[in-house]
């Protein structure tokens, strides 16, 4: 069978599904190719939305348990039904699932469940997971097959009791003691979810702070915060291995700049170090194409070509490993193939760590405009003083605005605090615009609402901040 397209994407995740839909809408023939049999790739799957689902079931067990009594909510004996917790969140799974199957379908992609490998310039061999075989030529190839998790040497990975993300998000019990090695995004979120729900979380990290990528005054509210929640740190240490016994794990351990080894006892250790692209077995070689150690496809033109008719996006490329960051990459290849105007601005793509409470960040850190010797003002605003945090106790955490000193326009916002992943939007828009502090300062904000700390953290760039 042959059939020809103006554009095949093999991968079906939030790139892939992304630019499948927009070349549809854009007149084109497209085929995506997917190979897990499910669309959505990692993030719908096994990353962002199973995580967030776990994380807010989580946070409403917790909240139940230990915050609702302090409002007047009296409960009877708590309960967790872990197997319903786990239910639902298949359940949201599946449906955003069978969401994007009739996207594609509303849109003529043709949706084809295999294993996509490419064979030369306009050639595509597809493996159906059904055994079937079949070739595609097309005038158009997309790589979307985002990243998997990395691995330790002298770890041997499982899923059961030595697990990577996808584990972590369907563990059958509560482990009494759960071991996490790496401080990033992806372990503070999956160390919440368990501890509330019971565990002993021990977080171990190489670096000697936690989330590497944020603003340092950020990571170490963080911190402070997620001691008093229960979560143990030990950072500045390297894991030299995991040793399966019958009825525990044990995890060696040694200071990263030399010293004494120890060892830690757990029922389950999450490995979540970083990940690296899916490119292996592509067939990249027969089209020209190389990578670097890490998997990651090497751009020819700075616009997501890598060779004659074949494009990459999402975590094949360069730039943050972020699901939206991949959306707005599948756009804009869809729209380039088509004659337009694509391109994304990876200076704006904004981070979000959904622990309680979430941690949100755009643009520069403070440290990177000191190494490039950029003068700024900053401006800061306190949770505790905003008003509706306070009337909802939930006020740990700040926002700060940091702004060029000579014309006032915003270089980056860093916030830590209750919605500020939802909050965060409004600086990207800013910022995007090319909007001094002064113009948020001088917008008007509704109160009470949690939104104004970001206005009011504005206003303290010149100094007025009108609040407590």
């Amino acid at each position: 069978m042959s059939e020809t397209y103006d554009v095949v994407i093999i991968g079906g995740g939030p790139g892939g599904y992304n630019c499948a839909i927009r070349a549809g809408q854009l007149g084109l023939k497209v085929a995506c190719i997917e190979s897990r049999g499910k669309l959505g790739g990692t993030c719908l799957n096994v990353g962002c939305i199973p995580s967030k689902a776990l994380l807010h079931a989580s946070h409403l067990y917790h909240a139940a348990g230990h915050e609702f009594e302090s409002l007047g909510i009296k409960v009877g004996k708590l309960d967790l039904d872990l197997d319903q917790m786990m239910a639902q969140k298949d359940d949201a799974v599946e449906g955003l699932t069978k969401g994007i199957e009739f996207l594609l379908k509303k849109n003529k992609v043709d949706y084809i469940k295999g294993r996509g490998r490419i064979a030369g310039p306009g050639k595509v061999d597809v493996e159906g997971l059904d055994g079937s075989k079949q070739s595609l030529s097309t005038k158009n190839i997309v790589i979307a097959t985002g990243s998997e998790p990395v691995g330790l040497p002298g770890i041997e990975i499982d899923e059961e009791r030595v697990v990577t993300n996808t584990g972590a998000l369907s563990l059958t019990s509560v482990p009494k003691r759960l071991i996490l090695i790496g401080a990033g995004v992806i372990g503070l979120e999956m160390g919440s979810v368990w501890s509330r729900l019971g565990s002993e979380v021990t977080v171990i990290e190489y670096l000697d702070r936690i989330m590497p990528g944020a603003d340092a005054e950020i990571a170490k509210e963080a911190e402070r915060t997620f001691k008093k929640q229960g979560l143990t740190f030990r950072l500045g240490m390297k894991v030299t291995g995991v040793e399966k016994m019958k009825s525990k794990l044990k995890l060696s351990m040694e200071p990263a700049k030399g010293g004494e080894a120890e060892t830690l006892d757990a029922d389950v250790v999450i490995v979540a170090v970083g990940r690296r692209a899916y490119t292996d077995g592509l067939g990249l070689e027969s089209v020209g194409v190389t990578t670097d150690k890490r998997g990651v496809v090497q751009v020819t033109d700075g616009h997501f070509k890598v060779a004659d008719g074949v494009w990459a996006i999402g975590d094949c490329i360069h730039g943050p490993m972020l699901a939206h960051k991949a959306e707005d990459d599948g756009v804009a290849v869809a729209e380039l193939i088509a004659g337009k105007a694509g391109h994304v601005n990876y200076d704006l793509v904004p981070s979000v760590v959904y622990t309680n409470p979430e941690i949100a960040w755009v643009g520069k850190t403070e440290d990177e405009l000191k190494a490039a010797g950029v003068e700024y003002v900053k401006g800061k605003f306190p949770f505790m003083a905003n008003s509706r945090a306070r009337t909802n106790h939930e006020t740990v955490g700040f926002v700060k605005i940091l702004a060029d000193k000579k014309t006032d326009r915003i270089l980056g916002a860093h916030m830590m605090g209750p919605g500020v992943g939802e909050m965060i939007a409004e600086i990207c828009v800013a910022m995007e615009f090319g909007a001094a502090s002064e113009d948020i300062a001088r917008t008007c904000h509704a109160h009470p609402t949690l939104s104004e700390a970001v206005r009011q953290a504005a206003m303290g760039v010149e100094g007025w901040t009108m609040q407590m």
